[in-house]
């Protein structure tokens, strides 16, 4: 689910309607991923748990405001029915669910980040991937399970290079690039923690071999790692059921990885939606069947263009949540991540 909220609405009223669907559904959430300002997080976590009691799920929370000018952009939320649900502790800590849909085990980390947050932000960083792979060893998996992870980096452009360095070698030491790359995002935010990297993932465990994940290539734009950062541009999990498009966070980059028009914000976000419509169309999908999206802009006013982008496409109903956030270059003023899902044709 994605909730966004609606005009003169306070974050109670919101948590209303979240709770309202969860009782209608008998769903119990998974994974929660908060995109507001940091001022409102002690109110809006005092009303979840009027709402809904004690929060036993990984709670992310980022620093991306309104653009429209409020304190909470929005959040996504995954919440499930009719299965069990294991949870992952690091210490006192919970970082993540497990559940099995019978097809596979999946693993859904967040709220991840280095204890000490005195360390450089390259310490911190490795630190933090050491926590994922402890994370995903309690849950029976290691990296090699990894599909999509979601990285929040505080004060990005400082640190970026050094960012791309650390988790290549991590990749490296753990031959995940013998395996799936995941896709990811990685913008530039603040969390409550004060840490360089707040860190989120999904990691997904097949059931006697009936699902499958596989890289997807960008047609518009070349492999991350030919510029150095390593993930995918999209991956693929196949089900008995259903196929799961993961776009990782776009960017208005060309072919060859080059950031593409500087300042102009409404042809950076034409060039965006064309890329993530060319993968969509790639797998025989189409913005109908977006289940999940976040905007990211670097400057609040720009997020207009991206509304008038949906209006003239047709595309004015996105489960999307808009959010301020600095993106990985600094001439670049938007970045785009969505999930997509689609029936399996037998």
């Amino acid at each position: 689910m994605t909730l966004c909220p609606l005009p003169g609405e306070g974050g109670g009223a919101m948590l209303r309607r979240l709770g309202a669907v969860l009782r209608k559904n008998q769903a119990t959430i998974v994974k929660l991923d908060i995109f507001g300002a940091l001022r409102a997080r002690p109110g809006i976590l005092r009303a979840l748990k009027q709402e809904l009691g004690r929060i036993d799920w990984p709670t992310t929370w980022i620093e991306g405001e309104d653009c429209a000018g409020g304190r909470i952009a929005g959040m996504h939320v995954l919440a499930i029915h009719g299965t069990a649900v294991e949870a992952i502790q690091l210490g006192q800590r919970r970082v993540g669910s497990v559940f099995s849909d019978g097809s596979a085990r999946h693993c859904f980390l967040g709220d991840l980040c280095a204890d000490d947050v005195s360390q450089p932000p390259a310490e911190q960083c490795w630190q933090t991937y050491l926590d994922l792979e402890a994370a995903l060893r309690i849950a029976g998996m290691d990296m090699s399970n990894l599909v999509r992870t979601w990285l929040f980096l505080d004060n990005i452009l400082a640190w970026y290079d050094q960012f791309n360095q650390v988790r290549s070698k991590f990749y490296r030491q753990r031959r995940v690039l013998d395996h799936l790359v995941p896709a990811s995002t990685g913008v530039g935010a603040r969390n409550p923690a004060g840490a360089a990297l707040m860190l989120g993932a999904w990691a997904v465990q097949s059931v006697n071999g009936s699902v499958a994940a596989s890289e997807v290539a960008s047609p518009r734009q070349c492999p991350a790692p030919t510029y150095g950062s390593c993930f995918s541009r999209a991956v693929e999990l196949i089900t008995p059921n259903h196929r799961h498009l993961l776009i990782s966070g776009t960017a208005s980059i060309e072919p060859g990885g080059r950031s593409a028009h500087h300042g102009d914000i409404d042809k950076q976000v034409d060039l965006t939606m064309q890329v993530v419509q060319g993968i969509l169309e790639s797998r025989g999908m189409s913005f109908r069947d977006v289940s999940r999206m976040t905007a990211y802009f670097k400057r609040s006013p720009d997020a207009s263009a991206f509304s008038a982008w949906c209006a003239k496409h047709g595309a004015t109903s996105l489960p999307v949540v808009i959010t301020r956030s600095d993106v990985c270059r600094d001439e670049l003023l938007f970045e785009l991540e969505m999930d997509a899902v689609a029936a399996l044709t037998k």
